[in-house]
């Protein structure tokens, strides 16, 4: 009888317990239908009370929680109600409006999607794939040897086991070469990941695009005058190319592609470092190895691929010297591209 008590007592103060703000609503949940509550105190109770009780206690106590329960709501949805209402009485009519302003599109958004166009005008399809890939379409079916750097965790976001965060898009032509059959003639914007130190020349996210093309008999003039296509749609046709030999793993020969520097025209400035020329990504004939692993018969088909980062082309585009801006979502440095 005496925890029948304890229930009818808690009902009595749970009727008359006087709510005016959010405050004592706070106090009222933590007293009573809080998790270390009075009405969860009773709950454990149950465990003291004779079988033949157990039961009609039990309902006692599960009516006096949705009586608690019930209150908390109602004057929970009143004194937000009543919150609300003052809000509104706050305003002060006399300011002036707040002009509604369009937004603008990003630089990085303008330049990727003319880079599309100047490709989509020469046969080039778009193709996209997963920003978390596996250690095969990353790095081995390129060719990257087991030891090669860019597989360390200084260059390279590791999930887990073999997983990662892609370090280039050349992932996406992987799984076109894998799922399709030459003629391919693909390109594979996206974002990429490495693990740099941020400045402003680089960064640990950005925006590469990479181009893809196999048939019978491509050559590396090929390669070039697409390149050539693209600088001079892209820049201007007083722009100038030229190919550097380098190396990569998944093509042979391989080309750094630099372009007459749009600021000084070729005469040299610091942008350039006093050479006249700026580099915008990098090109080869795929690796008759790249094509053996996905599939393709390097004794019928050849190919070229590209890559260039889209931060780069930009920068050079509208001549933006730090990098950070991309990504720093300064509504200053965003409305100078308002008119794009």
């Amino acid at each position: 009888m005496i925890m029948f008590e304890k229930v009818n007592k808690i009902t009595q103060e749970v009727q008359a317990f006087d709510i005016q703000n959010k405050e004592a609503l706070e106090q009222f949940r933590i007293a009573y239908t809080g998790r270390k509550g009075q009405i969860a105190d009773l709950f454990d109770d149950i465990k003291n009370i004779s079988p033949e009780q157990r039961k009609a206690y039990g309902h006692e106590v599960n009516r006096l929680k949705e009586l608690a329960l019930a209150k908390f709501a109602q004057m929970q949805d009143q004194l937000g109600a009543s919150s609300e209402g003052q809000r509104k009485l706050n305003i002060d009519f006399t300011l002036p409006p707040i002009p509604e302003t369009l937004g603008t599109r990003h630089p990085l958004t303008v330049v990727r999607e003319e880079i599309i166009r100047i490709f989509e005008r020469i046969g080039f399809n778009l193709s996209e794939g997963p920003e978390i890939e596996d250690d095969w379409h990353n790095f081995t079916a390129l060719n990257f040897p087991e030891n090669h750097p860019a597989r360390d965790m200084q260059d390279t976001f590791f999930v887990e086991g073999d997983m990662l965060l892609r370090t280039h898009t050349s992932s996406v032509q992987v799984r076109v070469m894998e799922n399709q059959k030459p003629p391919i003639r693909t390109l594979s914007p996206g974002r990429v990941f490495r693990n740099e130190a941020i400045s402003a020349r680089a960064h640990c996210v950005f925006h590469q695009v990479e181009g893809l093309f196999i048939d019978e008999n491509v050559s590396f003039a090929d390669l070039k005058q697409t390149l050539y296509y693209f600088v001079q749609e892209m820049f201007g046709p007083e722009t100038k190319i030229r190919f550097r030999p380098s190396f990569f793993p998944f093509t042979e020969p391989s080309a750094e592609i630099d372009i007459s520097c749009l600021i000084c025209k070729g005469a040299g400035c610091n942008i350039c470092k006093h050479s006249g020329w700026v580099e915008i990504g990098g090109s080869g004939m795929v690796d008759p190895e790249v094509l053996k692993n996905c599939g393709i018969d390097p004794e019928k088909y050849s190919g070229f691929a590209f890559g260039m980062g889209i931060e780069r082309i930009t920068m050079l585009k509208y001549q933006i010297k730090d990098l950070r801006l991309f990504t720093e979502n300064d509504i200053r440095f965003l409305r100078q591209f308002e008119s794009l």
